[in-house]
């Protein structure tokens, strides 16, 4: 338990990239690096598909839902053109290790997934529309020995506990990470519910190895609350645009922001700590000036 009068640990601050680098790799690239040089965070995730794998014929052959936004004639055209072979994920995570941040992902799909854990990556991550997909999560139980990140967007309380009993049944709760999270994109402050993370850390305490907070908000005002809750983990998307075609822009912080979360976040870890002695050595100049002494 650490001491009243030491500093918290700052959280682990992720830039969840996506596909936000509109399927080029110079974009991924530089993104990576801002938030490395720029952002100082701890983490960048991307996403990997196998789009037929994951789309049925009639959703892959549909419109995009927002034309807009759409990279391609039909809604599997669009994914297509977004994504990125396992061979530029490699080169992406050599690149990270070469700039010393680390390298996560989301997987959609079971090729995908067996790709990531074949590319050694040190945390994969189940996005809330896929972690009623217990054969993903059993696949990564038995076959992948590091952290697994899941969130809880759109999801019941009894699918939650299926997820929770698996890890159980596995031995791998100290290897699983629970996010808060509402799926919306972006997400009104009220429907946040921030309270939701104290939830998640009452019910499942020590058992879990940590939780997060996985924000689709446009502001930098929740970070905070969220981690005093108890998200040691805070993911937040990240674009150099808000303004690019995609829908996950609108949600995304652009570097200053993301670089305002690290900043902010790391100042609070170092006040939530109790006063080591009733006058700080800061306050006694003031107190010899300025305190009054009763006659």
């Amino acid at each position: 338990m650490r001491d009243q009068y030491e500093s918290a640990k700052p959280p682990v601050i992720i830039a969840e990239i996506g596909c936000n680098h509109k399927g080029e790799m110079e974009i991924a690239r530089e993104m990576i690096r801002i938030a490395k040089v720029f952002c100082n965070v701890d983490v960048v995730k991307l996403q990997k598909r196998n789009v037929r794998e994951l789309l049925s014929e009639e959703q892959y052959n549909a419109p995009h839902p927002v034309p807009y936004h759409a990279y391609g004639a039909t809604y599997g055209e669009h994914r297509e053109f977004l994504e990125l072979s396992i061979e530029q994920h490699a080169e992406l995570k050599q690149y990270c290790e070469k700039i010393d941040i680390q390298y996560g992902c989301s997987v959609w799909d079971l090729t995908s997934l067996k790709q990531i854990v074949e590319l050694g990556a040190r945390s994969i991550k189940f996005p809330s529309a896929m972690n009623t997909h217990y054969q993903l999560l059993k696949y990564a139980l038995e076959h992948y020995d590091g952290d697994i990140h899941v969130s809880l967007g759109m999801t019941t309380r009894d699918e939650e506990q299926r997820i929770v009993e698996m890890f159980g049944a596995e031995g791998r709760l100290k290897d699983l990470v629970l996010y808060h999270c509402t799926s919306g994109y972006p997400v009104p402050a009220r429907d946040i519910c921030l309270l939701g993370i104290r939830r998640l850390v009452e019910t499942y305490g020590s058992r879990v190895k940590a939780f997060g907070f996985s924000a689709h908000y446009t502001g930098i005002g929740l970070d905070g609350p969220a981690f005093v809750l108890g998200a040691t983990y805070i993911e937040r998307h990240f674009t150099l645009d808000r303004a690019w075609r995609g829908t996950d822009h609108a949600a995304s912080l652009e570097p200053d922001g993301l670089r305002r979360v690290r900043k902010d976040t790391i100042a609070l870890a170092g006040a939530l700590r109790s006063k080591e002695a009733e006058i700080l050595e800061i306050e006694r100049p003031q107190r010899e000036k300025l305190k009054y002494r009763p006659r």
